[in-house]
């Protein structure tokens, strides 16, 4: 079954003004990058868009600013769905279905507490989907505060009523990876892997595609992963030996990191990131960074890819 999402995301993340406003210049050129670059859709408000630390109204905004830049080229999703309170939740998924997302994502660990059971998580989720049954719903199994994954009857259950079209799967285990796809074959439900070290055999598992933070660094080198692992497998497993290294990045200041990274190559934009300290990125990190670089274009000339 061909499925309408698929291909490489980026997990975008949310620029800002020197005084701590999003800087929507930045956010449309990011876009543009995206799109350059071979993305095929955007998840727009995210942890790595640190929609934990935006108001109500900056995270509609940011979905609404992406969609229009988008204008159609290609897809957008957005979550945003960080309340406590369950009503609360229900009231921002709502709102974010009338920015002209192609779908809202839900956050597992939204649905229940870290010491509440599958009961509670699913008597929410499906009130959610009984409150909103025009809602198109992806969801992420996102690892903040705590990472809570969706159980095996949960998924297959919501694959084969169409209750999810997307699921960001953050288990980084193949045994799951390799079980979930037998759960939702020939259903409409899109498996995206955000962990970088399991990309490679997921996809030739079975997986549609990545959605990951590394994409806001070198989101075409996946994209020329994703287009040729089957055509070329030697070549896609030693990109995929680099891409799995460069992840490291993820525990490197981020997404300090990604912002110092495009401001210096593709997108001008501040490090101003209200869920880090950007002095935590110091010279020794803005070094690796320089070396990262140096390696992503060593692999663009070597794949015929431009800078």
């Amino acid at each position: 079954m061909s499925k309408i999402y698929n291909g490489c995301w980026p997990t975008m993340i949310t620029p800002f003004t020197t005084d701590n406003k999003i800087d929507y210049e930045a956010v449309k050129g990011l876009v543009e990058w995206y799109i350059k670059k071979g993305s095929t859709g955007i998840f727009a408000v995210c942890q790595s868009s640190e929609m934990f630390y935006l108001s109500e109204q900056e995270k509609l905004d940011l979905a609404k600013a992406v969609v229009e830049q988008a204008a159609g080229r290609i897809k957008v999703i957005a979550s945003g769905h960080t309340a406590d309170d369950h009503n609360k939740q229900i009231e921002e998924l709502g709102k974010m279905s009338e920015t002209g997302v192609d779908a809202v994502v839900l956050v597992s660990n939204r649905f229940a507490k870290k010491d509440e059971g599958e009961d509670v998580f699913r008597k929410n989720a499906d009130d959610v989907f009984r409150q909103l049954p025009n809602v198109t719903f992806g969801l992420y199994e996102c690892p903040a505060p705590y990472l809570r994954l969706l159980t095996d009857d949960f998924l297959q259950d919501c694959a084969k009523t169409g209750k999810l079209v997307f699921l960001k799967d953050v288990s980084c285990a193949r045994e799951i990876q390799k079980r979930r796809i037998k759960l939702v074959e020939g259903t409409n439900l899109s498996l995206f892997n955000a962990n970088t070290a399991t990309l490679l055999d997921s996809l030739i598992d079975g997986y549609d595609g990545y959605n990951g933070v590394m994409a806001n660094c070198h989101i075409d080198l996946y994209v020329w992963l994703y287009n040729n692992f089957k055509k070329d497998p030697k070549t896609a497993r030693e990109l995929m030996d680099f891409l799995t290294l460069c992840g490291v990045i993820e525990a490197r200041c981020y997404p300090v990191s990604a912002k110092w990274h495009q401001n210096e190559y593709d997108v001008p934009m501040t490090l101003v990131t209200r869920s880090k300290d950007p002095a935590l990125l110091n010279e020794n990190g803005r070094i690796e960074l320089e070396c990262l670089h140096r390696m992503e274009s060593a692999w663009r000339k070597r794949l015929g890819l431009p800078e």
